[in-house]
């Protein structure tokens, strides 16, 4: 099933734009029958260390579809309340791939996610004994020290290294191929996405000693949950620095003087995002006809911001809820089901409901 593969590459993202399919998909037997280098050699628009890498590592290839899984869905979840929704996937096979060829905060945005989402998918794959090229991380061995006193490296540490090196392999190739200022910014955000993965590597321990104490304790690095590597990069996407071209063409230097160097933990971006108010194919802009806005709000997602000063449309629907809910010992919440009536507020459409292409 070459749907698979090629669903994946673009949504890391690398070559053309198509639909994320399933991770459960019959590609994976495929590998296993031993046809990886017929299956690598047919995905459209690899570069020749990718093709490699997925000859090399073929049953990499699922644990890179469940990191495309976990970065759309995140994308999504940090955009939901926005213009630009990272829906694109779903409802516009191709326009991800507008976005993403401009040099805007949201394809900053989304090299970055999807980058970390490889790191995450890549390092847990490792832990779980599902790759053959790595297991948990061979340094974690022994004694050690920290705030707490002595303990012993036990258990399963996540080889955070490796899925690093993986991705910076994977993902950075095709832009190595180029020396141009997209090529530059998108090795930026990608190496941002991947270090905001390790940046929540954290420490758990279990305690041995007598009674519960924890006189002997044993200890391991655990990889935080996707989420937070996700809020942090939001983060990073609201405080994106714009940049331009050095005079020499091997890096940055930021497009207003009054604003701080990028470091490598920050987003970079060379222009301007358009509005997204409208159907937009050249900038992959699906608009925000239809979308349902917060009518009380004053944010983003504000009826004002989200319909674009064109006003919305208001709907009562009835939908069942959960309510009077009640603890009983022990231990169970048992609620009624309610009958809730609520006003739906969705944007209205422009008087041209058409696509704009400038083409």
């Amino acid at each position: 099933n070459m749907n698979f593969l090629s669903g994946i590459w673009w949504s890391l993202p690398l070559v053309l734009v198509w639909a994320t399919p399933p991770v459960t998909s019959s590609w994976w037997y495929m590998g296993a029958v031993g046809s990886s280098r017929v299956m690598c050699d047919n995905v459209p628009g690899l570069v020749s260390r990718q093709r490699q890498l997925c000859r090399r590592h073929p049953e990499a290839m699922l644990s890179i579809g469940r990191g495309v899984a976990a970065w759309t869905a995140e994308c999504q979840h940090q955009f939901r309340r926005h213009r630009w929704d990272c829906n694109a996937l779903e409802r516009g096979q191709r326009l991800l791939g507008r976005v993403l060829l401009r040099s805007s905060r949201e394809s900053a945005f989304v090299h970055a996610i999807s980058s970390a989402g490889v790191v995450f998918a890549i390092t847990r794959a490792c832990s779980q004994g599902e790759l053959k090229s790595c297991s948990c991380d061979p340094q974690k061995k022994g004694s050690a020290k920290d705030s707490k006193g002595h303990f012993d490296w036990g258990g399963c540490s996540d080889n955070i290294d490796y899925g690093i090196k993986f991705a910076r392999a994977f993902v950075d190739a095709k832009e190595r191929k180029g020396k141009d200022a997209r090529a530059l910014m998108n090795l930026h955000n990608n190496r941002a996405g991947r270090k905001a993965v390790k940046r929540f590597l954290k420490q758990e321990c279990k305690c041995h000693g007598v009674s519960g104490s924890c006189s002997l304790r044993t200890c391991w690095l655990a990889m935080a949950d996707f989420r937070k590597t996700g809020d942090y990069l939001w983060k990073k996407y609201n405080g994106a620095i714009q940049v331009v071209m050095n005079q020499d063409g091997t890096g940055f230097t930021v497009a207003n003087k009054r604003f701080k160097k990028p470091t490598k933990n920050d987003l970079v971006y060379f222009e301007s995002s358009p509005d997204y108010c409208i159907r937009d194919r050249d900038v992959g802009s699906l608009g925000t006809a239809g979308r349902v806005c917060n009518q009380t709000s004053r944010g983003m997602d504000s009826c004002e911001v989200m319909c674009c000063g064109r006003g919305y449309d208001t709907s009562r629907v009835s939908r069942m809820t959960k309510c009077e809910c009640k603890f009983h010992w022990c231990c169970a919440v048992r609620c009624q089901d309610c009958l809730e009536v609520v006003d739906i507020h969705t944007c209205k459409a422009p008087k041209s409901t058409g696509w704009i292409s400038r083409t």
